[in-house]
């Protein structure tokens, strides 16, 4: 039997998630608190109830909750609808505190219902591909990876540019990596609201030496969605406005101590045609069906959380460096450290200037 779904919030993204369901044949019930809110419902979905009241969604016979209301309202409302016995989907981010976030992962989970984030990207079939390669080594090992997020607007009053639009690119790059950063610095500029960033730029690092950054603005002059990975073998972009994911045969090969540059030409990979979106609502209903966590399930989400919080205590102390404990981090990151150093003496060797193979080793 099919799941029933109520989607709480009609707006700016939870219509979306109303269409969604609704063809999906899902969609039993829509909350909104607004009269406009319930019109939009209306328009998208006829013939499905409304109602404005949330305790009238936990009282239905849905199976699952769609949360796509502000960011301050998911914790209060995830928790009830779990304690209440539905499982739920919560739209990004999944609380807007660590603490908040744990709490539901700790419900959830004694109320064995599942717990859902709207990470949505990770079910766009273009990241999905790009993650194949990785893992099919094709790039290589990965040396970094960077993001840019870029538009003008929507430029939001209840929270900032980092934790509106950097959970996306913080959720794919702990799936490329699969794991946690040891090291999170941000720095950033609040130039249109008082305290509300507009600009971020963070830097996470790996302990296997890999660093990442991801740049986010609602103060561009043009719209940038793209994704870049470099591996020692190949590199690869995604780029989320002309939907094209590429391959390029690019590298750097060391040969006798000097970098030499391989230039190659990109080629397009293809990947399926369908909607992300759709996908992960199609996800959510498995779920519920199979009783099997899905991946963008509550910890995963709980772990981006972690990320965002200390990439916001980085911002708040103009770019103080955070760090979250990892085990195992101080021997690999020895080794990493021991291979760089390694490497730049053989450099400094070749061409004869000890001083800069110092200089090189005091960086690292």
């Amino acid at each position: 039997m099919r799941p029933k779904i109520a989607v709480v919030g009609c707006g700016y993204w939870g219509k979306n998630l109303v269409r969604n369901f609704k063809e999906l044949g899902a969609l039993e019930l829509i909350c909104d608190t607004t009269s406009q809110g319930l019109e939009k419902a209306n328009e998208i979905a006829p013939g499905v109830k409304t109602v404005q009241d949330f305790d009238d969604v936990l009282k239905s016979g849905v199976n699952g909750v769609v949360i796509a209301t502000p960011a301050v309202t998911h914790f209060p409302l995830a928790e009830k609808a779990l304690k209440a016995g539905k499982d739920v989907f919560v739209e990004k981010p999944l609380a807007v505190n660590y603490e908040e976030g744990a709490k539901l992962v700790e419900l959830a989970d004694a109320k064995q219902r599942m717990l859902m984030v709207g990470h949505v990207l990770e079910y766009h079939p273009g990241i999905k591909k790009l993650i194949d390669l990785i893992r099919d080594d094709t790039l290589g090992k990965i040396h970094y990876i960077y993001s840019n997020r870029l538009s003008l607007g929507k430029i939001r009053r209840e929270e900032n540019i980092l934790w509106s639009f950097a959970p996306h690119d913080i959720a794919i790059i702990l799936r490329i990596m699969g794991k946690m950063p040891f090291q999170v610095v941000v720095s950033g500029g609040s130039y249109v609201q008082p305290n509300i960033a507009d600009v971020t730029i963070t830097n996470l690092l790996f302990d296997n030496g890999v660093r990442a950054h991801i740049y986010v603005s609602w103060l561009h002059p043009f719209k940038e969605q793209r994704l870049v990975v470099i591996g020692s073998k190949r590199m690869a972009t995604f780029d989320d406005v002309t939907k094209e994911l590429l391959l390029f045969d690019q590298r750097v090969e060391v040969k006798e101590g000097e970098p030499i540059p391989i230039k190659g030409e990109g080629e397009i990979v293809e990947y399926a045609s369908s909607e992300p979106l759709k996908m992960e609502c199609q996800a959510f209903l498995d779920s519920i069906s199979t009783r099997n966590q899905p991946l963008t399930n509550g910890h995963s989400g709980l772990q981006v959380l972690k990320v965002l919080q200390c990439a916001q205590r980085s911002l708040v102390l103009n770019g103080q460096q955070e760090t979250l404990p990892i085990e195992r981090r101080t021997e690999s990151v020895v080794r990493v450290i021991e291979e760089e150093v390694s490497e730049a003496k053989a450099i400094s060797k070749k061409n004869g200037n000890h001083q800069n193979g110092k200089k090189v080793v005091e960086v690292v």
